[in-house]
């Protein structure tokens, strides 16, 4: 079992991110005064596709929005390990370096294992979590994701210029016209280049696949006594009835809102996720208590 205290930074991974000031529609210089939030993404994500709910958050709450890219992802930088305790070091240390006060963390999928690992390793650190279709159970990865990696690094390899080009491309291992935007997202054009690049290590993810069906805790090794609401998407598998006792463990101040759609609950039922009262938990009540 992972280590239950996250004290270890010798491999920490600083993470990009994009901050959206509270009240505003723009990035502005005033800071808010109340907790901010983080927003972490999943597997094969990055922090562009919470931009837009992250914004609204911003404008709704008036508190400070820091989306971020997880090491591996987006444009933080790439580390060999690839797991759930690292990741939450590496949110622990942007917390820490960024003088952040006990924020709120919401986690899709990955982001919301790394919240929980987070939560539960530095429980002094975060207020409370919101944990988005994901609990702190072993549950292994889709094959659909070693698929999607090698069909990514096709692409690479045949030096395509635009997305057009990359699409059909994908369009030969991956049908599902829904999953292919999500995944040419992590195609970029740079400057002086003609050709895109793909900012996601293959080799380093395809080894995560394994760690990332895993968690680092176990019933009794730990709680978190703060608020959790964890969002659960009704046709989705990834938080299974079976998990809720471990959940509840873990987890004694968590509450559990099923939503009618799949994984994507942030992309799939925004205002829901956004404005959503979810049973007398809605978002004023997420905010920390002092």
């Amino acid at each position: 079992m992972a280590s239950q205290s996250l004290t270890g930074l010798a491999s920490r991974v600083p993470l990009a991110y994009e901050l959206l000031r509270a009240g505003s529609r723009r990035q502005v210089s005033k800071p808010s005064t109340k907790p901010p939030i983080l927003f972490l993404h999943g597997f094969l994500g990055s922090k562009r596709e919470n931009r837009h709910v992250s914004r609204l958050l911003a404008k709704d709450l008036t508190r400070d929005v820091y989306t971020l890219d997880l090491r591996n992802h987006g444009d933080s930088d790439h580390h060999p390990l690839h797991n759930y305790t690292e990741m939450a070091l590496d949110v622990k240390s942007f917390i820490q370096t960024h003088q952040l006060q006990r924020p709120t963390v919401i986690g899709h999928s990955m982001g919301a294992k790394t919240a929980m690992t987070l939560a539960l390793g530095s429980p002094d650190l975060v207020s409370d979590i919101v944990a988005v279709d994901n609990g702190p159970i072993e549950l292994p990865l889709s094959p659909d994701f070693k698929k999607y990696l090698e069909a990514m690094a096709k692409i690479q390899s045949a030096d395509v210029s635009t997305h057009l080009e990359a699409d059909r491309k994908l369009s030969e291992s991956v049908s599902d016209a829904s999953i292919r935007p999500w995944l040419l997202s992590n195609f970029v054009k740079e400057k002086d280049s003609s050709s895109l690049k793909l900012r996601l290590s293959v080799d380093i993810l395809k080894n995560a696949l394994g760690p990332l069906g895993e968690f680092p805790y176990k019933s009794g090794s730990a709680t978190f006594s703060k608020p959790v609401l964890f969002l659960r998407g009704l046709q989705s598998h990834y938080i299974p009835e079976s998990a809720f006792p471990l959940m509840s463990n873990l987890f004694p101040r968590s509450k559990t809102v099923n939503i009618d759609c799949g994984h994507w609950i942030v992309q799939q039922k925004p205002e829901e996720f956004r404005q959503g009262d979810y049973s007398h938990y809605s978002w004023k009540h997420v905010r920390p208590t002092y």
